[in-house]
């Protein structure tokens, strides 16, 4: 599935230069989880790739990005990287390769925005090898009760509309812990982010 126009454009163009930003906000906790990945290592809603410069010089980088306007910055991001890089147009939810054929998959947030969180774990989960890593940092929903939590759930419809479907009061962590993966190692923090400040980190193994 190709994602192309005027909105996706602006879209990737928005995203390609907040790298430096992605880089202060969460670099450190990206190194300590993709720092270790090797092998096959499949990234869904790779976006501009700002995630390559965290993965192994030599691996190979499946980029699953439907938004084609991302795809030029992500051969180059590739490239400055040293990974060997293969682009698939495709979706989270449908992920054109075999069973049990990958070593890791990542997701940084990404999931707030795929159209079937459930469907798209499933897919992350037939994927992987076993003992397979998925490594995730996703913004969550704010805890029921909240102020922030009302928020999350009365604007999410033109927060939607701004950040390209993004939802702000996703149960992220609660799928990903009922998706069947045989260990969830997970940890929340906490971000000066408004709307999207509640976020999880961690890996879960196939």
């Amino acid at each position: 599935m190709v994602r192309r126009g005027v909105g996706k454009a602006f879209f990737a163009w928005l995203l390609a230069h907040g790298e430096r930003a992605d880089r202060r906000i969460y670099g450190a906790r990206k190194r300590d989880l993709l720092g270790g990945l090797a092998g096959i290592v499949v990234e869904i809603g790779a976006g501009a790739g700002p995630n390559a410069r965290y993965l192994a010089a030599g691996t190979r980088w499946i980029a699953v990005e439907p938004n084609v306007h991302f795809h030029r910055r992500l051969r180059q991001s590739a490239e400055a990287a040293g990974l060997d890089l293969e682009i698939v147009p495709g979706v989270a939810e449908r992920l054109p390769l075999a069973d049990a054929s990958v070593d890791a998959v990542v997701s940084t947030l990404v999931l707030c925005s795929v159209d079937r969180v459930p469907a798209a774990l499933a897919e992350v989960r037939r994927v992987l090898k076993p003992g397979g890593r998925f490594v995730f940092i996703e913004h969550v929903a704010a805890r029921e009760g909240t102020g922030l939590r009302w928020l999350q759930r009365a604007l999410r419809g033109p927060w939607g509309v701004i950040a390209d479907g993004c939802r702000p009061d996703r149960e992220t962590l609660a799928a990903i812990r009922g998706a069947g993966f045989s260990r969830v190692e997970a940890e929340r923090f906490r971000l000066r982010a408004g709307l999207v400040a509640p976020h999880v980190m961690g890996v879960a193994v196939r």
